[in-house]
């Protein structure tokens, strides 16, 4: 199966085709400090299976704390589409939400834990791992 899948932004400014081989693979929600915020489950597929159909020009990039992830939002309407891996830098990890026609009901997506990553956030990782963080 070589399944082709369009990703858009709100607008429709930025629009991506993804070559999706396997299906959805790598399923998550991350708790990290940009992730948790906003709240999107993501699925990875590798870089030369992401093409920017259109938009390129209104693509923005935030980057923050090492700036290896490359965090790609639509300068127009402000979404989130996809962003380049700092765990897996062959990958990039998009927005579930931006491709046309999912729809996430009933879909069981791994919480991927990014605080744990940071030594400085073990407390942090302590007190997600005893529940006392989370809200799930």
């Amino acid at each position: 199966m070589n399944q082709s899948v369009v990703s858009t932004c709100h607008c429709g400014a930025v629009e991506l085709n993804l070559m999706m081989p396997d299906g959805l693979e790598k399923l998550r929600r991350c708790n990290c400090s940009i992730c948790s915020r906003r709240g999107a489950v993501v699925a990875s597929v590798k870089v030369e299976n992401l093409e920017i159909i259109k938009g390129k020009e209104v693509l923005t990039t935030y980057t923050f704390n090492t700036h290896t992830a490359k965090h790609y939002f639509c300068s127009v309407c402000g979404i989130y589409t996809h962003h380049r891996r700092r765990s897996d830098p062959t990958e990039y990890g998009i927005n579930l939400s931006c491709v046309q026609g999912y729809i996430h009901r009933g879909l069981s997506a791994h919480r991927l834990s990014g605080w744990k990553e940071c030594a400085s956030r073990r407390l942090i990782s302590l007190l997600w791992d005893n529940g006392s963080l989370n809200t799930a």
